[in-house]
């Protein structure tokens, strides 16, 4: 921001290095991560800690009632900063944990378990034809599954059934509610200060959860289900809602926000703003790109899914991924199988169509456009 008139505020989990909102220009902050302020206004209240470190597990937290929740805390100093800054240009970031594992808190039942939907993919027989990467994920998930019915048989971290998906989702779908109910309670706080026609409020997520689609849980996949995610947007004036179709890259977050703060956009954003689609303006459509680098993927000791060597080399991958405006998706990987869908006819993903020679023009024209997207960002992975 050049304007710095702004009042500016970082409130939650911060896992983006260990400089801390501070670091990156933040001027007030409240932590929920470890020893921060969330566990010490806990133990002030006379919660004791579950763990020798003094800290708090998630599954500590996760069994608080709703008034001691994060939410509920994060709400409260997102309040308190809105009235205390109402006559100040601010910007408030509002970091929720949840909804996250181990899917348990105090609205577990707030939606009824025969109305939970599951998707296409988690009663459908187990899809083989996807990367090894995935089958050793739900290979551990399902072991880990097996041991939880013995540790936890109340909070299932994982599933294997249908029916403990569908108790898993329900549980999930109550850390929603709570955190609905929140960003409620601050949406309201800006009414009551009088800023609504004066604030531009932006509702997104890092990531999102397989929730038992394709037997998984978690992120840590290029299915839909774990890399599409919300982004509403609420614009001062607004009187009716939109919506975008065409799929837009989280990269572009940050510079559509500096422009309609009416900021220039900062030499270190690689996306750009997409206001001339909130706009109505003629705007063309972009591919959008996802990466994927080797991570933590976690393997089940003496998995028998291939040999040593294929296993070490599967979960060392590393993945291109394009969505074009015409809902094609292509998954190039260095080490592992390559994928493609048509989301427009096959919106789960259950038919990978790479090794399909009918298809080969297709994957030759988005394969040249990943390359010349490597080439724009100086991404040296050879695919």
């Amino acid at each position: 921001m050049q304007d710095q008139d702004y009042r500016t505020a970082y409130i939650g989990k911060w896992h983006l290095g260990e400089d801390g909102p501070a670091g990156r220009g933040f001027q007030h902050c409240i932590s929920t991560d470890g020893h921060g302020d969330y566990s010490i206004s806990l133990i002030s209240k006379g919660i004791m800690a579950d763990q020798a470190n003094g800290q708090f597990s998630e599954v500590a937290v996760s069994n608080l009632p709703i008034e001691l929740s994060r939410p509920k805390f994060l709400e409260k100093h997102a309040c308190d900063f809105i009235e205390k800054h109402q006559r100040d240009p601010f910007i408030l970031v509002v970091a929720f944990v949840e909804p996250h594992s181990p899917y348990n808190g105090p609205l577990n039942d707030a939606n009824p378990l025969d109305e939970v939907k599951l998707d296409a993919t988690a009663t459908l027989p187990e899809h083989e034809d996807i990367p090894l990467r995935y089958r050793l994920m739900r290979e551990w998930q399902q072991a880990e599954a097996l041991l939880d019915r013995e540790r936890l048989p109340i909070q299932l971290f994982f599933g294997i059934t249908p029916d403990e998906y569908r108790s898993i989702k329900q549980r999930y779908l109550g850390l929603v509610t709570l955190i609905d109910q929140s960003i409620g309670a601050i949406l309201g706080c800006v009414e009551r200060c009088g800023l609504t026609e004066q604030t531009v409020v932006i509702h997104t997520s890092d990531h999102g959860d397989s929730l038992g689609a394709h037997h998984l849980f978690g992120k840590e996949t290029m299915f839909e289900e774990a890399t599409r995610v919300p982004w509403l947007v609420r614009l001062p004036g607004q009187m009716r809602q939109k919506v975008i179709s065409n799929p837009v890259s989280h990269i572009d977050f940050v510079p559509t926000l500096l422009d309609l703060l009416g900021q220039s956009n900062h030499s270190q954003c690689a996306g750009k703003s997409v206001l001339p689609l909130i706009d109505d303006a003629t705007a063309l459509p972009n591919n959008v790109f996802l990466e994927w680098a080797p991570n933590r993927t976690k393997v089940k000791k003496g998995s028998r899914l291939a040999r040593r060597r294929m296993i070490k080399r599967a979960v060392e991958e590393s993945t291109r991924t394009l969505v074009s405006p015409d809902g094609w998706k292509l998954c190039l990987r260095d080490k592992d199988l390559n994928e493609l869908y048509n989301l427009n006819e096959d919106p789960f993903e259950t038919r990978n169509l790479y090794p399909n020679s009918q298809y080969a023009a297709v994957v030759s024209r988005f394969t040249t456009e990943i390359y010349r997207w490597q080439d724009a960002t100086n991404d040296k992975l050879k695919l």
